[in-house]
């Protein structure tokens, strides 16, 4: 899991500015934002684990492709 710094630095900016702010709305509307951040950074961690996993998957088929034990799932390859 990786954070990103972009998201980072808009959390500190939101963050500061929720503490330089007094009014009421504000403050519920910055709230918001920051949750709605948290929610970014929670699906693109989500979008990582799932290429990682599509890369290791790969991986895994080329390994067996060099090594002749491809699986066919019954199908004979065509010459």
């Amino acid at each position: 899991m990786r954070s990103d710094p972009t998201l980072e630095t808009i959390d500190g900016l939101l963050a500061a500015a929720l503490e330089e702010t007094v009014d009421s709305e504000a403050h519920y509307k910055i709230r918001s934002a920051r949750q709605l951040l948290a929610v970014v950074q929670e699906r693109l961690e989500e979008l990582d684990r799932d290429i990682t996993l599509e890369l290791d998957e790969l991986d895994e088929l080329d390994e067996l492709d060099e090594l002749d034990e491809l699986p066919t799932n019954g199908i004979e390859p065509s010459e």
